[in-house]
């Protein structure tokens, strides 16, 4: 099968679309045929090894998994001799940050792992982007203990985690403050921020009003920066680790003490996660914000473009379908 893989950590271009053996199946899993994928944060973070720390989960010196890829749809083509959830046919989402190998041909995955049915009427490159970014959003907003009524604030809405939160925070009830740049407030609006903060004319953390949650879904803030802006008891959470990587010793250290947080969860995605994002879905609630489709043969452009810092929402890479 066609397969993009990396061997060694670096720039874009370690990435090569080659020619790999196909995934054995095990009993209890599902191989799908891959029709749609991304290229995230996830991705080029664990490609590049930027962050030192992701290579305790990677691998040292050179990558163990070597095809990237944690967010799929496809068809689903062979079932393991256990499998009772699913049949040959079905067209399925999911996400897998543990195994990864979505940008591929074939992807297998236990039947009781992230995935589940298509939303009703959606195509794959329209169900793949639904994951990720709701994966990091969604264990955020759960650590930070959101109630009906919180007032939260989004730094960094129109990234895929920051666009997945504003909408996932409005099904829990919170009032959304949400940043965006100018280009993009009709967008950020669109997806249910209550008011909308253009960083471009105005410095967020002037704001005279305080939260219960102030969520920097892009990394590029501080605590110091935000502390101001919590409410005695409030939490912040950032998608980065922050400078001399202080959001890690800054959540050990605030919970010793009573007052103003920062939490540093590790994220997770369970089936029911998925099961729910495919129910906000159907209800019309709920959708991925799209930039740009690659392509498979275009990958490592892709990859250069999410590292670009410029992506609003997600990148979707269509494979070739046999």
């Amino acid at each position: 099968m066609k397969a993009a893989i990396y061997t060694y950590y670096g720039p874009p271009e370690v990435v090569k679309v080659t020619e790999i053996a196909k995934p054995v199946l095990k009993r209890n899993e599902i191989m799908v045929s891959v029709h749609a994928s991304t290229v995230n944060r996830t991705d080029t973070g664990f490609r590049s090894a930027h962050y030192f720390v992701s290579r305790l989960f990677s691998g040292l010196l050179r990558p163990k998994n070597k095809v990237l890829g944690c967010e799929f749809a496809g068809v689903v083509e062979a079932l393991g001799e256990d499998v009772t959830s699913f049949k040959i046919g079905d067209c399925v989402f999911g996400y897998d940050d543990s195994g990864f190998g979505c940008h591929a041909e074939y992807k297998v995955i236990a039947q009781t792992g992230a995935v589940a049915l298509l939303p009703d009427g959606l195509t794959f490159e329209q169900s793949a982007p639904l994951t990720e970014g709701s994966h990091y959003a969604l264990s955020n907003i759960r650590a930070a203990k959101v109630n009906t009524g919180d007032r939260v604030l989004v730094y960094g809405a129109t990234g895929a985690i920051g666009s997945a939160a504003v909408q996932l925070l409005k099904h829990f009830g919170a009032y959304v403050v949400a940043v965006g740049g100018t280009a993009h407030i009709e967008l950020v609006k669109s997806l249910g921020a209550d008011e909308v903060i253009d960083y471009q004319t105005q410095d967020f953390t002037k704001t005279s009003r305080t939260f219960d949650f102030v969520f920097d879904a892009v990394g590029k803030s501080s605590f110091g920066q935000c502390r101001a802006l919590l409410k005695p008891k409030g939490i912040y959470i950032s998608t980065e680790l922050g400078k001399r990587s202080e959001n890690i010793f800054l959540a050990m250290i605030t919970s010793l003490r009573r007052g103003k947080k920062v939490l540093f969860p590790i994220p997770t995605m369970q089936q029911g996660d998925i099961l729910l994002l495919r129910d906000l879905v159907q209800r019309g609630t709920f959708r991925a914000v799209i930039d740009r489709t690659y392509p498979f043969d275009q990958i490592v452009e892709a990859h250069r473009y999410v590292e670009s810092g410029q992506k609003v929402g997600n990148v979707v890479i269509l494979l070739p379908t046999r």
